[in-house]
């Protein structure tokens, strides 16, 4: 039996494989664990697959899955949490910016208080990230924990350890455009946290979540798990559509006061562009409500697996949960 699975979501991180590897298989001996890692790799322009399969004919605890393109981060981790064996189950990226080394930490607290399933990773410093990619975090994890049922501690990424039983509830989830950290708030069960440091990375720049990827991510979270700002976005426009009565009703009476306006106000514009950019919010919030719908009743697969290393499986197409 596996005791514990470790999915490394990868995109072009040659540089990070080997160090990554080293300080996570020293903890896990440490612990004494029969284990697997699994990296799920998103077609890389670098060498990142061909250090993997090297390095996974040394050691068959070393897996890899491959996919047929760039699926993305979220669907990599969950088609690794999909494959995975394990007890547990820890999900931790390849740039050493999360230690392997809490690994410890994080196993030891969910097996000794056994009335936890999940523990996350709750980072008390930052470092090597821009003061604006802080910012938009700060505002993500605000608006999702203000919007939507689901609560994500602040400071949390998808770096945690999970039991069997949340995987398995995950899997359930049959969700195009994967949340983790709001899929794990969903499922529930009792879930706490330990705090670290993160380090800047290793080496090299991240491919991953750039200012794009991060907004997206957070897009998935807010969009996926509330509809208050349709909610929002309608009490607006009916709270403008009054206000313009009043308006209206105002202009009226002064008209039959005898109050003679000067047409073409530079007013009259600055309204009209402003109900128009309400207007296109609106219709883009609804939009993205309406992509969504398209794109789970298409009901196409997530990923698709281009390969497998050490599954011991062949390869072939990934049905969504």
């Amino acid at each position: 039996m596996i005791d514990l699975s470790v999915i490394v979501p990868i995109f072009s991180e040659e540089k990070n494989i080997l160090p990554f590897l080293d300080r996570t298989i020293s903890v896990i001996k440490k612990l004494n664990l029969n284990y697997e890692i699994i990296f799920a790799l998103d077609p890389s322009e670098d060498d990142s697959e061909n250090i993997i399969i090297k390095e996974a004919s040394k050691n068959k605890n070393i897996k890899m899955i491959s996919f047929s393109r760039r699926f993305g981060q979220p669907s990599a981790t969950i088609a690794g949490l999909s494959e995975s064996k394990g007890k547990y189950c820890v999900v931790i990226d390849v740039d050493l910016q999360d230690p392997p080394e809490l690994i410890e930490s994080l196993y030891r607290k969910i097996e000794s208080e056994k009335s936890y399933d999940v523990v996350m990773a709750k980072r008390k410093a930052r470092k090597g990230e821009t003061q604006i990619k802080k910012i938009f975090t700060s505002i993500g994890y605000f608006l999702i924990n203000k919007m939507t049922d689901i609560k994500i501690p602040r400071n949390t990424g998808d770096f945690r350890i999970m039991s069997r039983r949340v995987v398995e509830e995950i899997k359930k989830l049959n969700e195009t455009h994967g949340f983790l950290r709001g899929l794990v708030s969903f499922v529930g069960f009792k879930q706490t946290f330990v705090e670290y440091e993160r380090d800047e990375r290793f080496q090299g720049k991240g491919k991953y979540n750039k200012y794009f990827g991060s907004i997206k991510i957070g897009m998935n979270g807010l969009f996926g798990f509330t509809s208050k700002p349709l909610v929002i976005m309608s009490t607006v426009g009916f709270a403008f559509a009054f206000v313009s009565f009043l308006l209206g009703l105002w202009y009226l009476v002064q008209k039959l006061m005898g109050v003679d306006f000067t047409p073409g106000l530079p007013t009259t514009v600055l309204v009209i562009t402003f109900f128009s950019g309400i207007q296109l919010l609106g219709m883009g919030l609804l939009g993205e409500y309406i992509s969504r719908i398209y794109d789970e009743v298409k009901n196409r697969p997530q990923y698709i697996i281009d390969k497998k290393i050490n599954f011991n499986e062949k390869k072939g197409w990934k049905k969504k949960f």
